[in-house]
């Protein structure tokens, strides 16, 4: 079995994502040291505060000297900055690997900037909600999602099996693709749907005087569904649409053709057409269910309490 247990791992950035990794690795014993460095103060003293690490340093250099395992979590944007502060402190051998929904901008960026013998294996783990921050994680996040990494061109095997053994330890099923087709496949499956969803909802949120708030008042529809959506990490989306922004226009393209199909039936009353449509994307719910993706119970899984949130 590969061995997933590191003496040093450094967090940068400890938002959902980090802070989720910082609770799983703990939970799970994979660290001696958990290193967690954040450009913000006030976020760094709440990581304290939460105690999701063991050591809380503000300069992101000085959190991955020594460290094996280096996990940097923050919006891509920002990946190429991180990567050129943390070269010079990288200690040969080191694993890098990063947590953004892109990962050829990721790539092209930080690439660049890492040291000869360290391993840069860029990952995604497809899972979050819609809250963010260091309170928003949970051990449990990754578990039975999945998380795919990217290798690029020569990566070292043992380097690349040790990151894969420690996101399964984490509870992930892991899958390598090249970045070019993560990035074209997260664009239908993650990027469109978010796009759309905050479409949807600032055109709500535009009706609002129209509809007298009706929108808020019976939203307990498919309305509501959007708007989790909708309430991702403005910071975190902004960058995903400028980073992956030839894959999410080919997607919209097809978008848009399919919307106006699906307007044409609608307009001239072809049942059969919208018939026919709606069975196959019930088809593929049922498949993401049979996935192990989603639960199939009522009220899309959520417990009938107004107040509670999945």
């Amino acid at each position: 079995m590969t061995d997933v247990y590191f003496d040093r791992i450094a967090l940068i950035g400890i938002g959902l994502i980090g802070s989720s990794i910082a609770r799983a690795v703990k939970a799970k014993g994979l660290a001696g040291t958990v290193a967690i460095s954040s450009r913000s103060r006030e976020t760094l003293a709440r990581a304290r505060k939460l105690d999701l690490g063991t050591e809380y340093i503000h300069e992101a250099g000085k959190a991955v000297e020594g460290a094996d395992l280096v996990i940097i979590s923050v919006p891509v944007g920002a990946s190429g900055k991180v990567a050129e502060e943390i070269a010079p402190y990288l200690k040969p051998g080191a694993i890098v690997t990063d947590v953004g929904s892109t990962k050829g901008s990721v790539v092209a960026q930080m690439l660049p900037h890492m040291p000869k013998g360290v391993h840069f294996i860029p990952g995604h783990p497809i899972a979050g909600t819609e809250h963010s921050g260091p309170d928003a994680g949970f051990a449990e996040l990754f578990q039975g999602r999945w998380c795919i990494l990217t290798p690029i061109q020569g990566t070292d095997k043992d380097a690349k099996h040790r990151l894969a053994a420690f996101w399964r330890a984490l509870g992930s099923r892991v899958d390598e693709m090249d970045a070019e087709h993560h990035d074209k496949v997260l664009a239908i499956v993650s990027h469109l749907p978010h796009i759309i969803a905050y479409n949807i909802v600032g055109t709500a949120d535009d009706l609002e005087t129209v509809t007298e708030s009706e929108v808020i008042k019976y939203s307990a529809s498919g309305f509501r569904d959007f708007t989790r959506l909708a309430a991702s990490d403005p910071t975190m989306w902004r960058d995903v649409c400028l980073h992956n922004k030839d894959a999410i226009l080919e997607m919209l393209a097809r978008f848009s053709e399919d919307l106006a199909y699906l307007q044409r039936a609608i307009r001239w009353g072809d049942g059969e057409k919208l018939f026919n449509l709606f069975t196959r994307t019930r088809a593929i719910r049922r498949s993401i269910i049979d996935a192990g993706q989603d639960t199939s119970a009522p009220n899309f899984g959520r417990p009938l309490d107004a107040g509670q949130e999945d």
